[in-house]
C-alpha cells in the first residue's frame, strides 16, 4: 500500500517497537505513507536494525535506541533526545505513539516495592515523558499533532495478581483525558487504545507466570482465555495496529480524551 495524500509528509515515533503491538503499529503506519522511528531499548538494537530494513530503509523508517524511563538526560538514550533526532530526520512529528511498557503478574502480598516501581516508571512516567516532549515540539510546530498512548482492558477493570499493572493502565488513562482538554487549543488530540489478550511476548510472559502458579501446562492459561472471548480467538498485534492506525488517521481528528477497547469484546467499558 503506497502513502495516501492525506499522510504525505506525516510522521511518527512508535516507542517498544522492536516486537509485538508496537512493531505491528510501525509496519502500519509506514504502510499508511507515514515515515516512522521505530524506537527501544538499547538490547533491542538488531531488532530495530532489522525492522527499518524490512520496512524500506532510511527513507521510511529510522532506528532510535530510547529508554522512556529518561526524559532528558546527558544520555542519548532520552526520550528528548529521541523526539530531536526524529525531527532531525523527518523535519517533524506529527504522532507520537508512546506504546512501549511492561506486566508484571503478582499478588498483592508477593509484590515487591522495586517491581511495583519499575512499572510505574515505565508505563506511566514513560508515556508522561513521551507526551512531554512530543508536545513541545508539536507546539513549536504550530500544525496540531496526535499523542496516542498504551493502556489495557487493566485499565477498565482490574485482574488477579494484576494489581502494579492495572494501577499503571488506570494512570495512563486519567493522564491521557486530562491532558487532552489542556492540549485541545492546540489542536492537539490525546487518545489510548486498550488491547485485551493479544498474542504477543508480553502475554505469553504473564501466561508464563500464572501457569507456573497453577502447576498447568505453558501455553493452557492464554489459550483458555479464547472461552472468555466472544469473537473466540486472541487478539493479534494488527488488531491493535489498526485502531492505532485510525486514530492516527484524519478520520480521527475530532477524537480526543477516549480509550478504545479492543479486546473481542471480553469486557465492556
Amino acid at each position: 500500500m503506497g502513502p495516501s495524500a492525506e499522510h504525505t509528509n506525516r510522521s511518527a515515533l512508535v516507542t517498544g517497537a522492536a516486537g509485538g503491538i508496537g512493531q505491528a503499529i510501525a509496519k502500519r503506519l509506514v504502510a499508511d505513507g507515514f515515515g516512522v522511528s521505530v524506537a527501544d531499548l538499547c538490547s533491542s538494537a538488531g531488532q530495530l536494525e532489522a525492522l527499518v530494513a524490512s520496512l524500506g530503509g532510511p527513507d521510511v523508517a529510522l532506528d532510535l535506541l530510547v529508554d522512556v524511563t529518561e526524559a532528558a538526560s546527558v544520555e542519548a538514550a532520552s526520550v528528548e533526545a529521541a523526539v530531536a533526532a526524529h525531527v532531525g530526520h523527518f523535519g517533524g512529528l506529527d504522532v507520537m505513539v508512546a506504546n512501549a511498557g511492561l506486566a508484571v503478574t503478582a499478588p498483592l502480598l508477593e509484590i515487591t516495592a522495586k517491581q511495583w516501581q519499575r512499572t510505574m516508571d515505565v508505563n506511566v512516567k514513560g508515556v508522561l515523558h513521551c507526551y512531554q516532549s512530543a508536545t513541545r515540539q508539536m507546539i513549536t510546530q504550530g500544525r496540531g499533532g496526535r499523542l496516542i498512548g498504551a493502556a489495557s482492558v487493566a485499565a477498565h477493570r482490574g485482574g488477579k495478581s494484576q494489581s502494579a499493572y492495572s494501577a499503571s493502565k488506570f494512570a495512563v488513562r486519567g493522564m491521557s483525558q486530562s491532558v487532552a482538554q489542556e492540549l485541545a487549543e492546540h489542536q492537539i488530540t490525546v487518545n489510548v487504545y486498550s488491547p485485551g489478550v493479544v498474542h504477543t511476548p508480553m502475554w505469553e510472559g504473564i501466561d508464563a507466570e500464572m501457569s507456573r502458579r497453577r502447576g498447568t501446562q505453558l501455553g493452557s492459561e492464554m489459550a483458555g482465555m479464547v472461552a472468555g472471548i466472544p469473537l473466540g480467538r486472541l487478539e493479534l498485534p494488527t488488531d491493535v495496529a489498526g485502531v492505532v492506525a485510525f486514530l492516527a488517521s484524519p478520520e480521527a481528528a475530532y477524537i480526543t480524551g477516549q480509550s478504545i477497547v479492543v479486546d473481542g469484546g471480553m469486557w465492556f467499558s
